[in-house]
């Protein structure tokens, strides 16, 4: 099943806003996304359907919540399924959006970190389907390491939750490094020069300076008229 891209409401970005929503959505992995969307239509079923190809397509599939809501309980057994998904899809915004709330809530309680979850704007504006993409990745990377039978798929589709923390670390570590080394200035010989001949000029500039005219502190000072 199809979805039409007509149900995403995402209002222009200007500015500043644009150029940022731009680096944002470059971020965004399609490839990434084909491996999700298998694993979901695994891991759900097929009466979940398929998204139209793209970072669009897949926020449309995902927005009202209800197919994130079903892959979330497909990770428990019977009778402790997490969320309440309705009979029929939420038509209002609200709904969806409470129905995403009562997703991260449970991926939460799965044990996904707060540091992997999308914001519910992220997926409902579409303002940031790559932290979405990052979400659906640690879940299923936890799914693979509790190995408690529910996780439906190829588990060489996501990696060891442990591992895929501890690289999150080793990256955290480096990134300030890089960061410092791109902003490293060298000085070439002569704009050092350059540098102490300013200085110098600066110190010169109160020679001369005189002080005539000034009294002492607490005096009174003699006008002569």
């Amino acid at each position: 099943m199809m979805l039409s891209l007509n149900m995403a409401n995402k209002g222009p970005s200007y500015g500043m806003s644009r150029e940022v929503q731009s680096k944002i959505e470059k971020k965004y992995d399609e490839e990434l996304e084909e491996r999700l969307v298998e694993w979901i239509v695994v891991q759900c079923g097929p009466d979940v359907g398929r998204p139209d190809r793209g970072r669009l397509g897949f926020q449309v599939w995902l927005k009202n919540g209800v197919i994130l809501s079903k892959l979330v309980n497909s990770l428990y057994p019977d009778g402790s399924k997490p969320v309440k998904v309705p009979e029929n899809p939420p038509s209002m915004v609200f709904k969806q959006m409470e129905q995403v709330a009562q997703f991260l809530k449970a991926a939460e309680d799965y044990g996904v970190t707060k540091t992997d979850m999308f914001q519910t704007v992220d997926l409902f504006e579409g303002k940031d389907m790559a932290a979405v993409q990052r979400t659906l990745m640690a879940l299923g990377s936890l799914a693979v390491t509790k190995n408690d039978g529910h996780y439906r798929g190829d588990p060489n589709w996501f990696m060891k939750y442990v591992a895929t923390v501890c690289m999150r670390k080793v990256l955290d570590w480096a990134n300030p490094l890089v960061k410092a080394q791109e902003h490293k200035r060298e000085f070439t010989e002569s704009q050092l020069q350059e540098g102490k001949h300013v200085i110098g000029l600066q110190m010169g500039s109160n020679r001369g300076a005189s002080q005539a005219g000034m009294t002492g502190y607490g005096r009174p000072r003699q006008i002569i008229s």
